[in-house]
């Protein structure tokens, strides 16, 4: 089993989400008492968000790269970055260590085609959704995705900073976001990507007006992927 390296902490609600996840694919598919071998290292959020709002990107990808290379020091077989916000500095990131960086957002662009989806709905960010990263990549990808409108933009950036990374799940900032995603639906959007890794605390992906794809859960699947690749046998319980 390979070890996975996660560059976490932002925030830890999803990062949490993120552990759970890879360690429960790890068992389901070794059986028995199973679990990842994992490498972490969680930032403290609140100087990631200080810098995030300073647009002093150089600062954060420099954070994260540091992170990173710790990460591959420490044995880390590849790496992830446990936020699609801040694949914004991916390319740094990989550049810090010689391991591979699992980038969320080519791996759910990979299951956006796999299922015949073109035209999807990113929730996220404001940053995500604005900064033109993560819907050139997909572009460039074959995709064509589509954003809320301004006033979506702000409900959904704040749901996400204001309630979801504090760990409040609000009845009616889920009806918000369904509203948000009825209003796609209408113009066009054939899926809706959870493109914040803590949306999936407020959205079923597998319950929405449209098929949903949750980034964390495509993530954390790739991760077990490369690092079972060689695996074959089942533990005995």
């Amino acid at each position: 089993m390979r070890t996975i390296g996660l560059i976490a902490g932002m925030s830890f609600e999803s990062s949490a989400v993120y552990y759970r996840l890879i360690n429960e694919m790890v068992r389901e598919r070794l059986g028995g008492l199973a679990s990842a071998e994992v490498l972490m290292h969680s930032v403290n959020f609140a100087d990631i968000v200080a810098l995030q709002k300073a647009g002093d990107w150089a600062a954060a990808a420099g954070r994260l790269a540091n992170a990173g290379a710790g990460l591959h020091a420490a044995g880390a077989e590849c790496l992830l970055i446990c936020t699609n916000t801040m694949h914004l500095v991916a390319d740094t990131v990989a550049e810090s260590a010689p391991v591979p960086l699992l980038n969320i957002i080519d791996e759910t662009a990979a299951a956006l085609s796999a299922a015949g989806r073109r035209r999807p709905l990113l929730l996220a960010t404001r940053y995500t959704m604005e900064h033109g990263f993560y819907t050139e990549r997909m572009r460039s990808r074959g995709l064509d995705p589509m954003v809320p409108d301004e006033n979506g933009r702000s409900a959904v950036h704040s749901i996400i900073f204001d309630e979801l990374c504090a760990g409040k799940v609000l009845d009616s900032s889920r009806r918000a976001l369904m509203a948000i995603i009825d209003k796609a639906k209408a113009e066009g959007a054939d899926s809706v990507i959870l493109g914040c890794t803590e949306i999936c605390m407020i959205l079923d992906p597998d319950t929405l007006q449209l098929p949903g794809f949750d980034s964390t859960t495509i993530h954390a699947r790739a991760a077990v992927e490369f690092a079972l690749r060689d695996e074959t046998t089942r533990v005995a319980a």
